[in-house]
């Protein structure tokens, strides 16, 4: 999507420059953490011990391509900052055809952090399509069954105490946040409208012998389910390993938006706009200077 045409010089420069940015963050990604430009930068966090190595007692999960839904990564449905997980926020997109809603419940709203289990769910169920197709697997159930050291290390995060219990409280957050998507009266309609949960439920099948969780079932909601398995090309985009260990919450959201643009042309957004739809409450000024900061 192209934001909406600029009418200053000064705009003209600022969006350039963000242009460059964006350009610059795809560059270390791509590099990795091990890049000088990474490190100096502090965009990337420390990979958890044994990243690299097979855990032969954990199903391969973790070596499946990493995919993530096509029709959201150009706005936040979650906030981007962990401190930011109030009960009962809201943030609002107001985009051109379509008014897009999102509410968090009880617990607060799902953060960017909280989303890696989205990704993890969406690329299992990716997968599964793909080798059902090829009469490999039996046709996707709308119930993932990972263990918690299956998404610790599928989200690349150490298996310490404290990730048990950011586990548990990002699967009640994710539980709890809605997407509604309204469309605009007299408008060409250009996303699916009605009201969708992040996930559809939670419940935890078997604890460890220290009483934290083993494993969880969690429910693949229809909208997310259909996105992917009806369709031949389901909509859905590669993403890259390193992304997880992006640490900054507005870098994982502008990489998500370089990544929906990322083979389609050129698209070009002004600092107003991605500011808008990163849903952040920051002001305008001090958002630029984030997001300098993060490319």
């Amino acid at each position: 999507m192209s934001a909406p045409k600029k009418t200053s010089d000064t705009a003209s420069v600022r969006d350039a420059s963000l242009r460059k940015r964006l350009g610059s963050l795809g560059d270390i990604l791509d590099n990795g953490p091990g890049d000088a430009v990474a490190k100096a930068t502090g965009v990337f966090r420390k990979p958890p011990a044994n990243d690299n190595q097979p855990d032969f007692f954990v199903p391969t999960i973790q070596d499946v391509p990493i995919k993530d839904g096509l029709d959201l990564m150009d706005i936040a449905v979650f906030r981007l900052a962990k401190s930011q997980t109030r009960k009962g926020d809201i943030i609002r997109h107001e985009l051109p055809g379509v008014t897009i809603t999102v509410a968090g419940g009880a617990h607060g709203m799902a953060t960017i952090m909280d989303y890696d289990i989205v990704l993890m769910m969406v690329s299992h169920l990716a997968e599964q399509t793909r080798l059902y197709r090829h009469g490999r697997a039996p046709k996707p159930a709308k119930a993932f069954r990972p263990g918690s050291v299956e998404i610790f290390k599928f989200c690349r995060v150490s298996k310490g105490g404290s990730s048990y219990d950011k586990l548990a409280e990002a699967l009640r957050r994710l539980q709890g946040t809605f997407i509604e998507i309204a469309q605009t009266t007299g408008a060409k309609k250009s996303r699916r409208t009605g009201y969708f949960p992040l996930i559809a439920g939670a419940d935890v099948i078997s604890k460890t012998d220290t009483g934290r969780i083993g494993t969880v079932e969690i429910i693949i909601p229809d909208w997310m389910y259909d996105a992917v398995t009806m369709h031949t090309n389901p909509e859905v985009l590669t993403v890259d390993p390193d992304y997880f260990l992006l640490k900054k919450g507005l870098a994982r959201f502008v990489y998500r938006l370089a990544r929906k643009a990322a083979g389609k042309g050129e698209a070009v957004y002004s600092f107003a706009t991605v500011h808008m739809r990163s849903g952040s409450t920051r002001p305008l000024n001090k958002f630029t200077h984030d997001l300098g900061c993060v490319t």
